[in-house]
């Protein structure tokens, strides 16, 4: 008697489980994802259990672990080794997503040409670009070619089977999406079939300590495609995206198990590939010749260095009913909160007011340092009143009016003496106990203080 097959419903989009069909995911909200797929079998679970390692692990006091460095291999871009946390650790699986154009296999090929160049033993899969394709890339880019080992396969076994044969130390895997595995019966790009070719894949990376870039797609809504377990099953998962300038790119660090999360890398695309921006700051700060009322400059702190950004805002009278409230780079929710502030706090009335703020450059705003700046933004543009191209503005506005410190407050008053800014607007407990040479330092605690500097700028 045949044994009989388990049948489960999942879906596409973010690999939510159902016990049967139905028209719409109740957790991501699309329609006509839900599939039906075959359930692994007990054996296969069972399997699955032992760990990424591959076998059981004996039990273990904390104070037994070993607490040797880990080693790692460095990419020879600067700016990719900062996200990854210093280099990618040996054994360790690096998942890259963007959209199609970003540039997340020409990083790659730039990256293993410069670590196979130094001696190490790397291997490319592609699932789906050609061989010839991706020579006709490394010749355009001028990268070193000859000790970069190439294959073209989307099964995971055979994969597996031919790093047993060469050996290699990187291994690169184009695209996750596209490869299939003997323990998933649904077809190639499932949910089942991404996250068993991830499982399979890293479970040789901790046993064999290969380390492990794969390449990622995106959905739509510029989330990575697959299951939400890709995401955990990874050591450490990067996005590549493009900034409001189309010749830029951002690569930020969204989980990294051996770094920080947050970090944010910069490059610049031309014809020869993905160049490093060794300052950053300098690509947000292209600021017209002329001050206008409503812009401002404000210092944030993204991952381990202090960034220098434009936050422009604009305030109009409103045409209709409704006066607009919208926010472009940070939390819309957060500007309501400021404005409410401004008005209890700062005497100003902006209810009648439609209010735009947007963060110059693209850049994702997480962090509460630039709230001063915001609300100076707003006032200036409603009162039109320009601040000075060499002042900037960083500090947390509590709900009472006061201004509060925020973390790297030194490192970021240096960042911005070092690109020329004269004058410095923070809260009061940010101000060092020795002057910065250059910088005049206005330290403010309640919001009225704040602006009564700018009425007088």
């Amino acid at each position: 008697m045949s044994k009989k097959v388990k049948i489960g419903f999942v879906c596409d989009q973010c690999g939510a489980d159902y016990p049967r069909w139905g028209g719409q995911c109740t957790r991501c909200g699309e329609w006509n994802t839900i599939k039906e797929v075959r359930l692994g079998s007990a054996s296969t679970e069972r399997s699955s259990r032992a760990g990424y390692a591959g076998s059981r692990s004996e039990v273990k006091l904390l104070s037994d672990v070993s607490l040797s460095q880990a080693e790692r291999i460095s990419t020879g871009i600067s700016e990719f080794d900062r996200v990854l946390g210093g280099g990618i650790v040996r054994g360790s699986v690096v998942l890259i997503g963007g959209a199609p154009g970003a540039g997340k296999s020409t990083l790659l090929l730039q990256a293993i040409a410069n670590i196979a160049d130094r001696g190490v033993s790397v291997l490319y899969v592609s699932g789906e670009e050609s061989l010839q394709q991706i020579a006709e890339r490394a010749l355009r880019l001028k990268l070193p070619a000859e000790k970069i080992m190439m294959l073209m396969e989307t099964s995971v076994q055979r994969i597996c089977d031919t790093l047993d044969e060469v050996k290699p130390q990187i291994l690169v895997i184009d695209s996750i999406q596209v490869m299939h595995t003997q323990e998933a019966d649904s077809a190639p790009g499932s949910v089942s079939q991404v996250r068993e070719s991830a499982s399979y894949l890293t479970q040789y990376a901790k046993k064999h300590h290969v380390s492990i870039f794969m390449v990622g797609h995106v959905t739509k809504d510029q989330s990575l495609a697959g299951p939400m377990t890709l995401s955990h099953i990874v050591d450490t998962q990067v996005m590549l995206g493009s900034t409001d300038d189309a010749r830029f790119r951002v690569l930020r660090a969204d989980k990294n198990r051996f770094g920080s999360v947050g970090e944010l890398g910069f490059f610049a695309m031309d014809s020869s590939g993905l160049k490093e921006v060794k300052n950053p700051s300098a690509m947000f700060l292209n600021r017209a010749e002329k001050p206008s009322s409503g812009s401002v400059v404000t210092v944030l702190w993204e991952g381990t260095r202090p960034l220098l950004v434009e936050i422009q805002a604009l305030v109009t009278e409103c045409q209709y009913g409704n006066p607009r409230r919208l926010a472009v780079g940070f939390d819309q929710n957060r500007l309501a909160m400021l404005l409410a502030v401004l008005h209890r706090h700062g005497g100003i009335f902006t209810a009648q007011d439609e209010i735009y703020a947007n963060v110059v450059g693209g850049i994702k705003v997480t962090e509460t340092s630039s709230d001063l700046a915001i609300v100076i933004g707003v006032v200036s543009s409603l009162k039109d009143k320009v601040i000075p191209h060499d002042a900037f503005f960083f500090g947390e506005i509590g709900l009472s009016g006061e201004i509060r410190p925020v973390a790297n407050g030194h490192a970021r008053l240096n960042d911005a003496a070092k690109h020329g800014f004269k004058k410095a607007i923070i809260p009061k407990a940010n101000v060092p106990k020795t002057p910065i040479k250059g910088l005049e330092i206005h330290g403010v605690s309640i919001l009225s203080e704040a602006l009564d500097i700018l009425g007088e700028m």
